[in-house]
C-alpha cells in the first residue's frame, strides 16, 4: 500500500506536463509540498470548468472520518467508491516523481532495532507521471486517494497485494471524463518494464 511518495519539482512544471493553472479557490501553502504522507497536502490535477487545474489537497479521501487515513482504494465496486468512481467531477491526477514500498524484510542499521528499507519506484519516460485518483469536500477540506490496482512484476517481489494505478498519458483525459466503466478498465498495473527501481534506502535514524 503506497503511503510515501514524492513529487519532486514545482507548480509551474505541472503547469507545463498537464497544460494546466491554479485552481480557482485553491489554498497554496507556505512551502509547495514535495514529500508525501498520509493526512499531508499534496498537489493534484482535476478538472474545473472544462479545463485542467492543480489544486491542494489531504491526502486522506475521508478527511479523517476513520480510524486511520484513507490514502488508497481498490475495491471500486464499493457503494462509496463507485460514487465517485462514476463521477467525473470527483477524478483527479495525483502528479508524483517516485513513489515508495518498503521492503518485507528487515535490516539492521546502526544501533537500534532492525528497520526495513524503502524502494524507490519511478517511470523513466514519464520523469512526472500520473496516478488515478478521486476526491470529495470532507469536514476538514478536499481530501483525496489514490486507486490501487494488481502489482506488476517489479513491484510484486516487494509488495505482492497492489500498486498504484499510474496511467499512461493517452489515457489522462479518458480518466478525468470518462464513464464508470473506462475507470475500471484503466485500473490495471503499468508494464514493469517501463518502470525502474532504486534502493533500499533507509530512513535517517536519530541517534
Amino acid at each position: 500500500m503506497c503511503n510515501r511518495a514524492r513529487f519532486a519539482g514545482e507548480p509551474e512544471t505541472l503547469f507545463e506536463r498537464f497544460g494546466a493553472s491554479w485552481a480557482q479557490d485553491v489554498v497554496r501553502p507556505n512551502k509547495d509540498p514535495q514529500e508525501l504522507f498520509p493526512k499531508s497536502k499534496a498537489f493534484v490535477v482535476r478538472e474545473e470548468r472544462g479545463r485542467r487545474s492543480v489544486d491542494v489537497m489531504l491526502w486522506d479521501v475521508l478527511g479523517g472520518g476513520a480510524k486511520w487515513p484513507m490514502t488508497n482504494v481498490r475495491n471500486l465496486g464499493l457503494p462509496q467508491w463507485r460514487k465517485l468512481a462514476a463521477e467525473p467531477e470527483n477524478r483527479c491526477l495525483v502528479p508524483l516523481t517516485e513513489f515508495c514500498e518498503w521492503t518485507p524484510d528487515l535490516h539492521q542499521v546502526g544501533e537500534g532495532k532492525p528497520i526495513k528499507g524503502e524502494m524507490w519506484f519511478a517511470v523513466p519516460a514519464q520523469p512526472v507521471f500520473a496516478v488515478a485518483g478521486f476526491w470529495q469536500q470532507t469536514a476538514k477540506g478536499q481530501g483525496f486517494t489514490m486507486v490501487t490496482c494488481d502489482p506488476n512484476e517489479l513491484v510484486a517481489p516487494i509488495h505482492p497485494k497492489a500498486m498504484i494505478t499510474i496511467l499512461h498519458e493517452a489515457d489522462w483525459d479518458r480518466w478525468l471524463q470518462g464513464s464508470y466503466d473506462d475507470v475500471v478498465a484503466l485500473q490495471r498495473p503499468y508494464p514493469a518494464d517501463k518502470m525502474t527501481v532504486r534502493g533500499p534506502v533507509f530512513p535517517t535514524r536519530g541517534g
